[in-house]
Formats: C-alpha cells, structure tokens, sequence
C-alpha cells in the first residue's frame, strides 16, 4: 500500500483496504482518499494517472464518475455542498450534487504541497489556501457565495498546516518553522489562541485537528511527540496560573517596566500543551485527530507504516497520554475480530471503519442519468448519480458517538 501522501482522512488506509480489488483492476495504487462523512461516496486518485480523480461508491465497489486535470492532484477536500480539488496554481470547486465544476480560483502562488483547510459546516463552507510562497498569508474564501470572506497575516514564514473547527468559526494555522500555532476568527482573521508547540528546533507540521467541539487542538510533526492544546480563555487561564510561578513572569512582563525583547515576552505569554503524546517512531509521516469514544476524548495517531495509535486523554489533568491500543490496518482481513477495527470512528478528520464494520444505509433503487464533465477535464463522461449516495448518514456532520473500544 502506497502512503506517498498522507490524507487528512484517518480512514485513508481501511478505505484503501476495501477499495483496492477495483483500484487493481484498472492497474492502480491509491495516493489519495477522501471519504464524505459515512456516506458511500469515496475520491481517489491514483499513483499512476495523478491528473485523475475517480469518485466511487466503496459499499458497491464501482466507480461513479471521473474527472482528469491539466496539472497533478495535490490535494482533495468534500463536505456535504462542495468537493475541492487542489492543484499547484489553482482549486477547483465543485457541487456534490452533480460533481459539476461551479468556480475556479486560478494564479494562486505555487502551493507544491497542496496545503488547504476546508470547514465541514454546511452554515459557513469556507475554504482556506495559502496567499503567499513566501510568508503565511491565508486568504478564506466563501464556497457556496463564491467570495472571498478575509486575508490573514498568520506567520513570517510560510505556511505548513491549516485546520477548521467543524462549525467553521475558526481557523488553525501553522508555518514552516512549526515552532508556534495560532488561531483565529474565520469571519474576520482576528486572533484568538497562540501556542508555542517548542522552543530550541524547527519542526515540519504534518497534521493540525480540532476535537468536534472545538475545545481541543492536536497538532504532529517530524518528531517524537504530539502535542494537544487547549483553546481556555484568558480569564479561566489566569485563575489557573495565579498561584504559580508563570503567574509572577505573567504579571512582570504586563508591567509598562518591562524592557524585555518582545521575543522573550512572547515565549512567556504563549500558550503550552495541555497534553502531549509520545510515539514510538519519530520521523515518520503521520496524521492525528481527536475523537470521542464512549464519551471520552481520545487521540488518535495513524503513521505512515499503517499503524493505528489511540491515546487516552486526561480531560481534567492533561499531561501525558497514555497508549490503549495499537493496530496494523494491513492487517484488518486477518484481524476482524480485534475490538479496535470495530470501533466506528466518525469525527473531525476521523470518519468510516474498517472493511469489518464499514457502515452505511441501503440505497433506494431509483437513479437518474446525468451527464456532466469538469471544465478543467480532458474526458467526457456520463454516469449514474444516485441521489442518496453522498447521503447514508441523517446528519449534517459526523455523529460524535463511537462504539466500545476495549482497554488493554
């Protein structure tokens, strides 16, 4: 299984496990995958055609249409309205509906990463790239208007990450020196959160997530830990703090008397993690999310080898997570029983289960005939849109309860 490019879809590898028998038949290996919530609708683009993005319904095991572009697929993101395809100097944006390209944002700067945020919130729809190569400029921009909402100068250098609450209030963004997260008001670009994630090295950001209420931020990178931030506001903070020596540093460095570099005083004033999590082989690709199971937050870390690592989080406390289960999802065929690909895991940045457990409501038979092509598309193609295929689950979003998860 190739893992060239990590999606931000913790189902990334089950999906691939269930859909590689049709990805095999046309010669095939996946390099990205994106599933819509719990619905059956699955995008992939393969290692081969990169310029080709295939739409599947992964329950059925075929292909419901296929779109080709000018420039290789960087990057895909859908919520329930739009499907958005990111290439190196432009994204295309399309309807879910009918998969018809509505707007093209072109002569973007060069994005070779294919870095993009995509709010999942039907109310605020709102797409967030990269407006510099140089420095972290993010512009945010309205899908479903089709306009621009603001311009945020998050970072002096540019941009690695860029994350989304569920509801699309707000905005998580990270640079290429990995040192500092910050947060701000989608609506507007004002800053909410700043959080130092270390001090002594630059570290390359591989995945920034919220938790689906918002009050957490995990955030991977090249190196061994993975940290968790708590977005409290100032007040409830300071009540914490009081007491302690950060207090004091806090109350001097408020004082008109301080003489103190301002890049001393922003060491001080930034946010720490409110936990963090160890992994057992830094350096490797690897996404994260934070999901509810049982009720409970857990962290969840998939790296590049396939692993699937779910962390304990300490809601009250913090401080170091602890590992409750590990699992090898090229594995999951000999592993059905293993109470960890049972677990349903629908949240932000964490939606399906593995080929055991894949989840979804039968489809009604009727089907309309609809033929349509991307204008950014070389092929023409007509296929078969069934109405309710991007529509399995009753939500508007990915329900936050899972199913039981065995503690070892």
């Amino acid at each position: 299984m190739s893992m060239s490019r990590v999606c931000h879809d913790l189902t990334v590898s089950a999906l691939f496990v269930t859909l590689r028998p049709s990805l095999l038949a046309v010669g095939e290996d996946a390099c990205i995958v994106e599933r819509l919530f719990s619905s059956s609708l699955v995008v992939v683009v393969g290692l081969s055609h990169p310029h080709k993005l295939r739409v599947y319904h992964f329950k059925k095991g075929t292909e419901i249409c296929n779109y080709s572009y000018l420039t290789k697929i960087l990057n895909v993101k859908l919520n329930r309205q739009r499907l958005i395809v990111v290439l190196e100097d432009s994204l295309c944006i399309h309807t879910i509906k009918d998969m018809k390209v509505i707007h093209t944002i072109t002569e973007t700067p060069p994005n070779p990463a294919g870095i993009c945020g995509f709010s999942m919130s039907a109310e605020r729809s709102y797409l967030a790239y990269p407006g510099s190569s140089q420095v972290g400029e993010v512009q945010i921009f309205d899908t479903v208007n089709l306009q621009s909402v603001t311009m945020i100068q998050a970072h002096d250098g540019r941009l690695a990450a860029l994350a989304f609450t569920d509801d699309g209030t707000k905005l998580a963004t990270a640079s290429s020196k990995g040192t500092v997260i910050r947060v701000f008001q989608s609506s507007d670009g004002s800053k909410l959160f700043e959080f130092r994630r270390g001090v002594k090295r630059y570290v390359e950001i591989n995945c920034l997530a919220f938790s689906p209420d918002g009050v957490y931020l995990c955030a991977s990178s090249n190196t061994e830990t993975v940290h968790i931030f708590k977005l409290e506001l100032q007040k409830e903070k300071h009540d914490e703090e009081s007491q302690g020596w950060m207090g004091y540093f806090s109350k001097a460095l408020a004082t008109p008397a301080s003489y103190l570099p301002s890049q001393v005083t922003d060491v001080f004033t930034q946010g720490r993690s409110f936990a963090m999590a160890h992994l057992q082989k830094p350096g490797q690709r690897n996404i994260c999310a934070i999901v509810l199971m049982q009720r409970i937050p857990r962290l969840v870390v998939v790296t590049a080898d396939a692993f699937v690592h779910i962390y304990n989080i300490n809601p009250v406390e913090g401080g170091q997570c602890v590992l409750i289960k590990q699992h090898n999802l090229l594995k999951m065929d000999e592993e059905e029983s293993d109470p960890a690909a049972d677990v349903e895991c629908q949240a932000s940045g964490l939606a399906g289960t593995g080929p055991a457990k894949l989840t979804s409501v039968e489809e009604p038979p009727r089907e309309e005939q609809v033929d349509k092509t991307s204008s950014a598309g070389v092929e023409k193609q007509p296929y078969l849109l069934n109405r309710d295929d991007s529509n399995d689950d009753d939500d508007d979003r990915p329900p936050d309860q899972f199913s039981s998860l065995d503690q070892q």
